[in-house]
């Protein structure tokens, strides 16, 4: 190949990558403005913080934790999460999950978060949307006398595993016993 054909193929390859490189950054410009929005922490709260089972809480987060006018997702973790029901509606999973949509100011007004009666433990709500991390919030439901609820076995469940166990240790000291009385026969 001479050098002519040469030059001529770089004049009419180097227009064209030229404006394909302009065409990539122009479709690329609205993604690039299209931030994600990372609130401050605490960004988001329950009131109150602390309730008795079957009570309701109301989480609200702070202006510009969102995008004005934009869909919220919030989702309810915790023990019997099934039985929480976002504003009116009452889901049957074990996380639920409800919608709202935030204010012009990026706030997420008020939205009511209603606890089952057999509700306990710690429960997490998070708040997020498709352009913000949104916040989170944590729910404690006590008993109603304001002590915490037993979340883990208590005396008379383990009864019968107590019972077990000393009767499969009785009876491997009644084997080993007799394992020793038949050797000592079996020596003399």
């Amino acid at each position: 190949m001479t050098r002519a054909p040469r030059i001529a193929l770089a004049a009419t390859i180097l227009p064209l990558v030229a404006v394909l490189m302009a065409a990539a950054l122009l479709l690329s410009a609205p993604a690039a403005r299209a931030e994600t929005i990372y609130p401050p922490a605490g960004s988001c709260t329950s009131t109150p913080a602390t309730i008795a089972p079957g009570a309701a809480v109301s989480l609200q987060c702070a202006a510009e934790t969102f995008s004005a006018d934009e869909d919220v997702t919030i989702t309810v973790t915790g023990e019997n999460g099934a039985g929480v029901a976002i504003g009116m509606v009452r889901l049957a999973i074990s996380t639920a999950s409800g919608h709202a949509t935030s204010g012009p100011d990026g706030s997420l007004p008020a939205v009511r978060i209603a606890f089952p009666a057999d509700a306990r433990g710690t429960y997490n709500i998070e708040a997020i949307s498709a352009s913000s991390a949104g916040g989170t919030a944590a729910v404690t439901v006590t008993n109603p006398d304001g002590s915490l609820p037993v979340t883990g076995l208590d005396s008379s469940t383990l009864t019968g595993l107590w019972i077990g166990g000393g009767l499969l240790l009785l009876a491997g000291a009644a084997l080993g016993v007799v394992a020793f009385l038949r050797r000592r026969r079996d020596a003399e």
